[in-house]
């Protein structure tokens, strides 16, 4: 049995509980949201396809049904729209957020709560300050998407298998994020084996992936309006090395207590994960321009706090 439980049945929202539906992970799914009967249309929509997939009973729900659930998702927030940063939706979603904490405070003490609203990186901050919990429960959706786009991009280049591709994406989720090229390998091989031709992974390549990769959500939302399946399956990722206590590698975003010389700021590090959420971080050997690259992406998080985490 694990009991699912998604706040926010936005765009996100529902696609997240779309993909958690396909994947038979879960055993039980509620749906939270203002107003209800949007979560309660997302969910009827969901039921009629029940005949097609494993068992799972999916709900519009109150607060008191999401006690004992083994993992809650927050989606819940304003959307990035056209022509915005992340960083800009605070003064929208920090509201929000907050008159959530006090209801995951009473009623989900012991699940980890993973946080996909942007800013992710602030609001999962703000999400551990409010409501008091470990940090180890909880944890940003981060740069696991970042990582998935660096992951897909490098295998274009290279005509390998995504999934062959072990390369990482720390720090903001956003503009200030850090690329770690010099741990990139490709099945344990060096990647410079896998490039076709007289072709390379030189500087100006790795800038313009590092580019592509920062305005990727940016070229989305543009074009449709928002982005949905990538994050999607991201979180489905995450949730997955939480209910099967995995011990999963993945790049989320938690509250630093001192690794990598950082306090204070919730970011994305290399972050061992498992049944009560964070299990450890890992001590991930940086270079000087990775090091000093996480530090700056800290500043730019820990401002963006300032006015918000008191």
């Amino acid at each position: 049995m694990s009991k699912l439980v998604i706040i926010g049945t936005g765009n996100v929202g529902a696609t997240f509980a779309y993909s958690a539906q396909l994947s038979g992970m879960f055993t039980e799914i509620v749906l939270i949201n203002e107003p209800p009967e949007v979560a309660h249309s997302e969910a009827l929509d969901l039921n009629h396809a029940l005949p097609f997939v494993s068992p799972v009973k999916i709900y519009a729900g109150t607060w008191k049904d999401c006690v004992g659930a083994d993992v809650a998702v927050m989606t819940a927030g304003s959307g990035r729209r056209s022509g915005e940063s992340r960083l800009d939706l605070i003064t929208r979603n920090v509201s929000i957020v907050e008159s959530i904490c006090e209801k995951i405070r009473i009623h989900m003490e012991k699940t980890p709560i993973i946080v996909v609203s942007n800013p992710v990186d602030v609001m999962t901050y703000i999400v551990w300050q409010r409501t008091g919990f470990p940090r180890n429960q909880i944890i940003g959706s981060g740069t696991v998407l970042d990582t998935a786009r660096f992951r897909y991009l490098l295998s274009n280049r290279m005509g390998v298998d995504p999934r062959n591709v072990h390369a990482h994406v720390i720090g903001e989720h956003g503009d200030s994020s850090v690329f770690l090229w010099d741990s990139m390998k490709v099945a344990g091989v060096s990647p410079e084996n896998f490039v076709p031709g007289d072709s390379d992974l030189g500087l100006n390549f790795r800038q313009d992936v590092e580019n592509t990769v920062r305005q990727s959500g940016a070229e989305v939302i543009a074009g449709k309006g928002c982005t949905i399946y990538g994050v999607s399956q991201a979180v489905l990722r995450i949730s997955g090395a939480i209910i099967r206590n995995e011990s999963s590698l993945l790049t989320v975003s938690v509250v630093l207590g001192g690794e990598f010389d950082l306090t204070a700021v919730s970011l994305s590090v290399p972050c061992i994960l498992g049944d009560q959420g964070l299990k450890r971080i890992l001590p991930w050997p940086l270079s000087q321009s990775e090091i000093d690259g996480l530090q700056a992406s800290a500043k730019v998080i820990q401002d963006s706090l300032i006015p918000v985490a008191v």
